[in-house]
């Protein structure tokens, strides 16, 4: 009797070992294509007649209007990664002057 639960070890490791050896691994699923990102149009928000602005004071902007949409970015701000490409966007250095105006 003593040589049964030895026997019984000895073949769970046979099984174990060719199970082990007959394991069939998933192919690796292929990477969906990366979706191209949009060109940019040129100037879709009148940047480019505001590059004047560089280099001012941002208090100049107290009393502009502007048609479409203006986000200021302030150093260290925090700024979402939406691509609005009517949005003119101004960014400020740390002295408080605008260093530059752009889309989106």
């Amino acid at each position: 009797m003593p040589e049964h639960p030895a026997r019984f070890v000895l073949l769970a490791g046979v099984f174990a070992g060719v199970s082990a050896c007959t394991m069939v691994t998933p192919e690796p699923r292929p990477q969906p294509e990366p979706r191209p990102q949009p060109e940019p149009r040129a100037d879709t928000c009148a940047s480019t007649q505001m590059q004047r602005l560089v280099g001012q004071p941002a208090t100049v902007l107290e009393t502009m209007e502007f048609a479409n949409p203006v986000r200021i970015i302030r150093p260290g701000a925090a700024v979402t990664m939406d691509y609005n490409e009517s949005r003119m966007n101004i960014a400020l250095d740390s002295a408080g002057r605008i260093s530059r105006v752009y889309c989106g």
